[in-house]
């Protein structure tokens, strides 16, 4: 692939700095909801832990499952832009409809849409940003939009924080409120220019699960593996409440989770570059087995917040290497497609994940939430080295 004709720095260009800036205030929209809708929902609407798990296990299915079709859509169509911005409007507008939920089925119902709008959005962005780079520097690209993520999740709680208790917002108030940082996020990628794909007849492109390589679907099963026991955060935050943390050091241990994670992901991308993707992506798998292990055990809030802080390392290198992997294995025609399912499979597993991680939340005890997962990013450890290839970045055949 030919690199974009922008000017660029390091290997990126204009456009994926706009992309990145887009997921930063789209970030910050999100985040300043997140670490406080599962005390919203447990104290506020008073339901219970599996149904905390329901409500993020359904959000972060809708999310990655639509990215499967949006991905689908965006190689049928040839089309990255406008179908991003359709999904940044709606996920803007769903985030005010949860604060006005007076039970829990209602916050269900803007957490759906504005998760419906996230999921629409990502796969034609994710291949707007590896297009807009050589394929050599597509680590890079897509650290730099995880710094931009990651980093509107550092900030999205501390906003939030900072509402709440310095102008003694409602806590309703705040999800209206998160609506202007979603509109900055529609802004800021009506600026980006989307670069045509070369194809030989629009009107013929046939995008089919039968295209992908085998390599490809080795990895998404090990993806899969991985995700029956990688619920939703949530749980790691009502577990850091639960052993004794405030209202507001919990929220902020949550916003020093994302600043590592938006901290490691532009590093954690280019040493995927040159050292290749699996071994990176190997570490990250290490360090969620640690952590869950440490969130089994642990009742220090002292310690937990270590934990967590460490836990970011997971969640920048995770987001950041496992796309890039994704999009290495596929043509570029195909790479929304291929980003898109790899986010769907995601998605599956982490409703699965969730909803078994609610049920042994309420029935089994708090530290079986944890051991669940770590047996399983044990056993997807294993399952990424003896299935997928250790190629390095661009020798990965299409085959």
């Amino acid at each position: 692939m030919a690199a974009t004709q922008t000017r660029s720095l390091a290997g990126v260009s204009r456009d994926t700095v706009l992309l990145a800036f887009t997921s930063l205030f789209a970030d910050i929209s999100s985040e300043m909801l997140y670490p406080i809708l599962p005390i919203f929902l447990t104290q506020t609407l008073r339901a219970s832990g599996s149904i905390v798990g329901l409500v993020e296990g359904i959000a972060g299915a809708t999310q990655n499952i639509v990215q499967g079709f949006s991905g689908w859509l965006s190689d049928k169509l040839q089309k990255r832009k406008s179908l991003a911005l359709i999904g940044y409007f709606v996920s803007a507008a769903g985030k005010p409809l949860i604060g006005l939920a007076a039970a829990w089925p209602g916050a269900l119902g803007g957490r759906f849409l504005d998760r419906l709008g996230a999921g629409f959005r990502s796969a034609p962005r994710d291949a707007l940003i590896a297009s807009s780079v050589s394929d050599e520097n597509r680590g890079r690209a897509f650290g730099l939009e995880g710094i931009g993520d990651n980093l509107g999740a550092f900030l999205g709680p501390l906003l939030a924080v900072f509402l709440f208790f310095s102008f003694h917002f409602e806590i309703r108030s705040i999800f209206y409120l998160a609506v202007i940082p979603g509109l900055l996020a529609f802004c800021m990628i009506l600026l980006v220019r989307e670069r045509p794909v070369p194809v030989a007849a629009k009107s013929k492109i046939d995008v089919s699960l039968r295209e992908f390589p085998k390599d490809y679907w080795k990895y998404l099963l090990v993806i899969a593996v991985f995700g029956i026991g990688n619920s939703s955060n949530s749980f790691l935050i009502l577990q850091t409440k639960s052993i004794g943390a405030s209202f507001e050091v919990t929220i902020l241990i949550y916003a020093g989770f994302n600043l590592v994670a938006a901290l490691i992901s532009y590093p954690a991308g280019s040493l995927s570059d040159r050292w290749g993707r699996r071994n990176i992506l190997l570490l990250s798998f290490v360090i969620f087995f640690v952590a869950y292990l440490g969130f089994a055990r642990i009742r220090s809030v002292a310690v937990i917040a270590i934990l967590f802080l460490f836990y970011g390392l997971f969640q920048g290198i995770f987001r950041s290497v496992g796309k890039a992997f994704a999009s290495d294995f596929v043509p570029e025609r195909l790479r929304a497609s291929g980003v898109g399912w790899y986010s769907t499979t995601v998605g599956l597993l982490e409703l699965v994940a969730s909803v078994v991680a609610g049920l042994l939340w309420d029935r089994v005890g708090h530290p079986a939430v944890f051991y669940y997962g770590a047996t399983f990013a044990l056993a997807g450890s294993l399952g990424l080295l003896v299935l997928v290839p250790g190629k390095r970045n661009g020798s990965i055949a299409y085959t």
